[in-house]
């Protein structure tokens, strides 16, 4: 599998081991058998603390979008752009008839398939994978797959951004946007500026350089990109403010600059 696709493996790690703890903020059973022998691996090799915890955080913040979107903005089509070893599809109760369009790497989807042979979808969702490589052109592949820009869709862009360069996160956005119909939310993560030179961070991010997926892209100021991309903010939070689950580190108001900071954030078509 190509880098970046190789190192969802290490994300499902961290979700298993979330699993796992007495107070979990997800469950995830499918995450060890889809992490592998070398998730774990590079979960050791990429190792930290808070990197740890907050994948933890975004996943169980963006379950929460999704179920709520679900219920209150009675989204029919959910897209999982870079899915990854994502299982939301078999760990969650969705409750009513929905498509779910899986987007990545062929190579990585023809393996997570063959991990979850014996798993099922939830019931009344249908799931279709789409072998794509984000960074090109993908959007004919996902209408050829089915995919309707006039249902009422969430896109959920989860640890993609920061391995694109920012020519690449504006177009993927701007797509994203163009293929939406009214009511469209989009859901994700992004890091700052200051993250990506991070002196504390230095080993976790030089490992991720020579394993080939270095992150290339961050913001300070998300509101004005997914704004000048057609999406209107609903919220953008850090780990630690009030809301964003569980997160045992300091978290530094926004006007502090040149700080390393981690995003989450939803949004509506403007």
């Amino acid at each position: 599998m190509e880098a970046v696709s190789y190192t969802a493996q290490w994300t499902a790690a961290a979700r298993a081991l979330e699993t796992e703890r007495d107070d979990a903020l997800f469950s995830d059973p499918y995450a060890r058998a889809v992490a592998g022998e070398a998730g774990f691996k590079l979960l050791e090799r990429y190792a930290s603390p808070v990197t740890v915890a907050y994948l933890a955080l975004r996943t169980a913040y963006l379950d929460q979008v999704l179920l709520n979107s679900l219920e209150a903005h009675e989204i029919d089509q959910v897209v999982l752009v870079a899915a990854g070893m994502d299982t939301r599809p078999y760990r969650l109760s969705w409750g009513r008839k929905v498509s779910v369009f899986e987007l990545d790497r062929s190579a990585l989807l023809d393996v997570k398939s063959e991990l979850l042979a014996d798993a099922e979808p939830a019931e009344g969702l249908t799931r279709t994978t789409v072998g794509v490589d984000l960074a090109g052109s993908w959007q004919s592949a996902l209408l050829d797959a089915g995919f309707s820009t006039e249902a009422r869709t969430l896109w959920i862009v989860e640890g993609l951004l920061y391995y694109l360069e920012e020519g690449a996160v504006r177009g993927l956005l701007e797509s994203l946007a163009r293929l939406s119909g009214p009511g469209a939310l989009v859901a994700g993560d992004l890091i700052s500026t200051a993250a990506l030179s991070n002196p504390v961070a230095r080993p976790f991010i030089k490992a991720l350089e020579e394993d080939g997926a270095p992150w290339l892209f961050g913001t300070d100021t998300p509101e004005d990109l997914l704004a000048e991309c057609g999406w209107s903010v609903q919220e953008i939070k850090q780990p630690g403010e009030e809301g964003s689950g569980r997160w045992p580190y300091l978290v530094l108001p926004r006007h502090v600059t040149d700080v390393p900071r981690n995003f989450l954030f939803t949004a509506v078509l403007s």
